[in-house]
């Protein structure tokens, strides 16, 4: 397994809206070991989530672990949400945004229908983290960033505070 690059915002990699996977893709074993490099990035950034276009890969699947004990993979290809219930505003950080926390509002409850690893089909009905999570994540196949719920304003600072964070790592 390999470590990938994380694009950081304001890559316009992460705009781009990625494409579907077909059955044949999913079972190439190069994509398996995809996925298992997704995780072991997304374990040690360290996160609950990441999105394939966060890795320059445009294609719509992403790998979640929301338990303590990263005992819970999870891979959703081609997800789509078929029901969403609720509201609440959640603070979401992301991988792609270091350093950055805002509160969001979501949908409380979603049901989402995808394929597993394996290419087969799954609808789970979730709420709290993992929902936030989902969706937080189904953003990012659609080139959207949690930043994007915020002002104008806030979104120019948050740039403007990573550009300085980039700079004094440099």
């Amino acid at each position: 397994m390999a470590l990938l690059p994380i694009l950081e915002f304001p890559d316009p990699r992460l705009r781009t809206k990625a494409a579907p996977l077909s059955a044949g893709e999913v079972t190439d074993p190069a994509f398996q070991t995809l996925v298992d490099d997704m995780f072991e990035t997304m374990y040690d950034a360290p996160g609950i989530g990441l999105a394939a276009s966060q890795v320059d890969v445009h294609k719509r699947f992403m790998v979640i672990d929301v338990s303590e004990d990263k005992s819970a993979p999870m891979v959703f290809i081609n997800p789509e949400i078929v029901d969403k219930d609720g509201g609440k505003v959640y603070q979401e950080g992301c991988l792609s945004v270091p350093g950055i926390f805002a509160d969001v509002t979501r949908a409380d409850r979603i049901t989402v229908r995808y394929l597993d690893r394996h290419a087969q089909p799954q609808e789970l009905t979730t709420d709290g983290l993992l929902a936030v999570c989902v969706q937080h994540e189904m953003d990012h196949l659609d080139g959207k960033l949690f930043i994007d719920y915020l002002s104008p304003l806030k979104r120019e600072m948050v740039r403007k505070k990573l550009a300085k964070a980039r700079k004094h790592v440099a």
